[in-house]
């Protein structure tokens, strides 16, 4: 059964759809790790881009379709960074959440005590604010819940507290964080972890949480550690309580996309598929998703490139169960 379907165009972003953005972003090594939203009828991704000096830079791209995108030629300047005292290595792996009028940026920032979680605002993607870091310790792949839950801000995060042998940290919970103003945030409590063995080993979130009737649908990337040649990253699909994420409702058995086309399989890091962004295209009333609602996965390839993959609500929830 295959539950994402991969756009007949993949990889939809390469390198050579990046313009020379000078000094830093000229014939650029990679882009991948999109940030994904519909904003006024338009796709938005938040690129993650990478020069020939292994910096990383973020880049929007926008599209009417959501699969042909014209890429900026220009980064993204988040102002009021520069007041941060400590150096900030790369910033990457955006994600975009909408709560209410306002749409949020979390990425990861690679610094001297290790990666932290950066906040940024914007009404019109165009200026960005940056809010500050919103992490301690060594965490990633923070992803902001788009509603308050019970009073406060939400959102899940993965504390990087293993070595992957040859890579960065990583690791094999994904926690539930709370707040009451988006800046300070205390760990609630673990949601899952890794299933060693297994497909999804290590773990992390990928998408913003999607709301639906029956749950906070949540799509997420696994690793698979036990192959003696390489890393495997894949996706899957988990449910949620809608008044209590940490409770895991269902989880699917099995990735819903691994690695298995030539820009999946070979690139900067082999056998990759990251998911990123998600756009739900129908939702009630209400604010929830409906279940026939075609959805879009935005995912990075081989650390190199950007893959989009089909879906609906209910395919993924159902796989959910599985």
């Amino acid at each position: 059964m295959c539950v994402l379907k991969r756009s007949k165009k993949n990889p939809i972003i390469s390198r050579s759809d990046v313009p020379d953005i000078f000094p830093h972003l000229v014939d650029v090594s990679s882009v991948f790790n999109p940030g994904a939203i519909k904003f006024n009828d338009k796709y938005i991704l938040l690129l993650r881009v990478q020069n020939r000096g292994r910096e990383t830079f973020i880049v929007k791209a926008e599209s009417s379709n959501g699969e042909d995108f014209t890429v900026a030629n220009c980064s993204v300047d988040f102002k009021g960074m520069e007041k941060i005292k400590e150096k900030i290595y790369h910033i990457y792996d955006a994600r975009i959440t909408k709560i209410g009028k306002d749409h949020f940026v979390m990425f990861a920032m690679d610094m001297d005590a290790g990666c932290q979680l950066g906040l940024a605002k914007t009404d019109n993607f165009e200026d960005f604010e940056f809010l500050g870091i919103v992490s301690s310790g060594d965490i990633r792949n923070g992803v902001l819940f788009p509603e308050k839950i019970n009073g406060k801000y939400m959102r899940f995060d993965r504390p990087n507290k293993v070595q992957l042998e040859g890579g960065p940290s990583s690791g094999n919970t994904i926690c539930l964080s709370a707040s009451d103003d988006l800046l300070h945030w205390e760990m609630v409590k673990p949601v899952m972890s890794g299933r060693f063995h297994y497909w999804d080993e290590n773990i992390g979130s990928g998408p913003t949480p999607v709301k639906t009737r029956e749950g906070w649908l949540h799509i997420y990337h696994g690793v698979a550690t036990h192959f003696s040649s390489s890393n495997i990253y894949q996706a899957g699909v988990s449910l949620h309580d809608l008044n209590d994420p940490s409770i895991v409702l269902s989880r699917g058995r099995y990735n819903i996309l691994e690695p298995r086309e030539i820009y999946e399989l070979t690139g900067q890091v082999q056998n990759v598929v990251f998911p990123c962004g998600m756009v739900v295209e129908e939702y009630d009333e209400e604010g929830f998703a409906r279940p026939e609602s075609k959805v879009r996965v935005y995912y990075g390839a081989a650390d190199t490139s950007v893959g989009l993959a089909y879906s609906t609500i209910e395919e993924l929830i159902k796989a959910s169960k599985q």
